[in-house]
């Protein structure tokens, strides 16, 4: 009961839930560990855990593609291992080409909030498909949609749809400097907005994840007006304000970190920023595109109380398709062509499928006890990582909101990209390996929040802490 006391606190406060009996396994060991897996598996009949045909498979991808993926974290690079190549997915689960099942616990990185392959939508989806795939011409479905975004966000009284969170952050870095004639802008260190040139400064996902430094091929002259902070210090940002007053644009942020593994906004921060952008004629960005319609309907802005001028969206709002979209007041969005002189255009931005993703997956979140639940799960599973962990000897601390959480190989506390590097990558790579043999399916970096959806049940979570208590045993 004391473990599980302090794993419940830590939660609360992202102190650590300390170990009581440091154990780590050789490397010998494990090799033996996973030939004796094997063989009592085979005994009871069951089928041994094998990734052959992703490996042969990943291999061909490799000779097609950079790295074998079409988006980087995908490969595997700090977890180890054979990247899973997936064949299909449906509610909580995921099953791989060599036909392993998994409990999912990425959810295409955020949108799959209901669960994979919701009937609802697809159903949606197939009469909407029927009737074409996309017109490059307006349709209703972006009034519907566009409506159910402006009366959930505080922020957004008009919204622009796009086709990526990239897109979206790309967008509203050219409108808020357009609407402030000013070009720099403050964003926080392990943030990451895209890979638009100007946010590729200590960003976090994908370059956290594979330790690049700011991208080769981004010229100087791109990044000179970015300006940084870390996370949740008001103060450095106060110093940035201070020593270039006048000059500041806006100040991205993701209200919750999700792209540096899960870093909470700490009490007051998002207040401070509030305060600070109003007092410089600055803006506020909040990159929602993770926390949007996740942490609360109207995203983070709603759960925290603070509402800032520029909103970006994804994920989420298009249900599992491609989609992005940014919004904020009507005065700083009628700076957009062709209502105003800021160009940005779309092909496929309004397409009916992600529009018609979007509507459903939105609707239903509108149920009641959709939040409630999501908490319920959510608190129960970053709980029982972290009683086990106490148990087996591991320093390990994390959190949740709703349905987003995440931990780190540290003792804590984390509030910025600084503190999360402390983590043991290497012992999380151990950990996310063994999960994937024990039928569990984690974000493939330490430096990546997890997700739950309204498809997870108490079955998953009680079976993914008994996963993790054996795995955390052997490493």
């Amino acid at each position: 009961m004391a473990g599980a006391a302090a794993a419940a606190a830590a939660v609360a406060s992202g102190i650590s839930a300390r170990p009581t009996a440091p154990r780590r396994a050789s490397t010998g060991r494990r090799a033996r560990l996973s030939v004796v897996r094997a063989a009592i598996s085979l005994e009871k009949g069951e089928k041994a855990y094998t990734v052959q045909k992703s490996e042969e498979i990943f291999n061909a991808a490799k000779e097609l593609m950079p790295g074998g993926v079409n988006s980087p974290v995908r490969a595997f690079k700090s977890v180890g291992g054979q990247p899973v190549v997936f064949d299909s997915v449906k509610g909580s689960r995921m099953w791989d080409v060599d036909g392993n099942e998994y409990i999912d616990y990425v959810g295409s990185w955020g949108p799959a909030i209901i669960g994979h392959a919701d009937d609802k939508v697809n159903a949606a989806l197939i009469e909407t498909l029927n009737k074409g795939t996309s017109f490059g011409a307006p349709c209703l479905l972006e009034n519907v949609l566009a409506e159910m975004v402006i009366s959930a966000v505080p922020s957004i009284e008009m919204v622009r749809f796009v086709n990526s969170g990239t897109e979206a952050c790309m967008g509203a870095l050219r409108l808020v400097r357009a609407f402030t004639g000013r070009e720099k802008i403050v964003k926080f260190e392990g943030c990451y907005h895209g890979h638009a040139d100007s946010f590729l400064v200590k960003a976090g996902s994908g370059v956290a994840t594979l330790g690049l430094p700011d991208s080769p091929g981004v010229p100087k002259g791109a990044t000179y007006e970015t300006l940084t902070a870390p996370y949740n210090d008001a103060e450095a940002v106060k110093k940035l304000f201070e020593e270039n007053k006048g000059e500041i644009a806006a100040v991205f942020l993701e209200p919750v970190v999700g792209n540096a593994g899960f870093i909470p906004s700490q009490p007051g921060f998002l207040s401070a920023l509030r305060d600070l952008t109003k007092q410089d004629g600055a803006l506020l960005v909040f990159d929602e595109v993770m926390t949007g319609f996740r942490l609360a309907y109207g995203g983070a802005q709603e759960y925290f109380g603070i509402t800032p001028d520029v909103t970006t969206l994804g994920k989420i709002i298009g249900g599992g398709l491609p989609v992005g979209a940014y919004g904020g007041r009507r005065d700083i969005m009628e700076m957009v062509a062709p209502a105003g002189p800021m160009y940005q255009a779309g092909t496929l931005s309004g397409n009916p499928l992600a529009m018609t993703a979007g509507i459903h997956t939105l609707k239903r979140l509108t149920e009641t006890g959709t939040y409630e639940y999501l908490d319920k799960i959510t608190g129960e599973l970053i709980r029982g990582i972290l009683d086990v962990g106490a148990k087996t000897g591991h320093e390990m601390c994390g959190g949740h909101i709703r349905g987003m959480f995440g931990f780190f190989f540290t003792g804590g506390p984390v509030h910025n990209f600084g503190d999360a590097k402390k983590s043991d990558t290497e012992k999380f790579g151990r950990f996310y390996r063994g999960m994937l043999e024990e039928g569990v399916y984690l974000a493939p970096s330490q430096f990546e929040a997890g997700f739950t959806s309204l498809a997870h049940t108490s079955q998953d979570i009680e079976k993914t802490i008994e996963a993790a208590e054996k795995v955390l045993k052997r490493i």
